[in-house]
């Protein structure tokens, strides 16, 4: 395989036609390897579009949802991240390029191990990977400027809310199989927010997220 033309075919022909078009971005998925964070048995999947399985019945989102969410949080060089699942440490390296440092908390200390050693292989050192539950978001190092969660919860949490600045940003994919929605929530001040319904796409919840109560009164 021709590593070069696949990466080059995967950003023209699904990364750019589902509007990304951040120079930017798609600048930088030439940078950070994806080959280098996909698991060693699914290397010549690393530029297919399609999830890659990852230990713990995990998967890596879409090359093309990755570089959607990059493009739509905006992220600035000196914005401090949070990011919600860790995975191979794939979308905490795009993060990691763009802004001042990423916070990324996994469940999965297999994981967390795998993202680590990938990362510290691609020289990426402005990300710490926190071992822990991250349904509620995470305190340590509150607020943030921006939250990432790379799995779908079925509501947001009011915690990730609290844990972001005014001026920051939250990127959640919301709802329950087969309809959820890619989210962008804006903190415009202390009590308000706006939230954009970017695009419908379906994908792995996050382990023990919180689920809405099923009575109404």
């Amino acid at each position: 395989m021709n590593i070069e033309q696949a990466r080059f075919n995967m950003i023209e022909q699904q990364i750019r036609p589902w509007d990304v078009l951040d120079q930017d971005v798609l600048d930088l998925l030439a940078v950070v390897k994806r080959e280098d964070f996909v698991p060693l048995a699914y290397k010549n999947l690393a530029f297919v579009d399609t999830e890659i399985a990852l230990p713990g019945g995990e998967a890596m989102f879409t090359p093309k949802l990755e570089a959607r969410i990059l493009q739509e949080v905006g992220l600035k060089k000196h914005e401090n991240v949070l990011e919600i699942g860790t995975g191979s440490g794939y979308m905490a390296a795009l993060l990691a390029f763009k802004g001042r440092h990423v916070t990324s908390v996994e469940i999965s200390p297999e994981l967390k191990a795998l993202a680590e050693k990938n990362l510290a292989e691609n020289g990426v050192s402005n990300v710490t990977v926190e071992l822990g539950d991250g349904a509620q978001g995470w305190a340590k190092g509150a607020p943030f400027d921006v939250i990432v969660i790379s799995a779908s919860v079925p509501v947001l949490p009011e915690a990730f809310m609290q844990q972001i600045k005014v001026g920051g940003r939250i990127l959640a994919v919301v709802g329950s199989a087969p309809v959820m929605s890619a989210h962008l929530i804006t903190r415009v001040s202390e009590a308000a927010y706006d939230t954009v319904k970017l695009f419908e796409t379906s994908v792995k919840p996050l382990t023990l997220a919180t689920t809405p109560s099923r009575f109404t009164f």
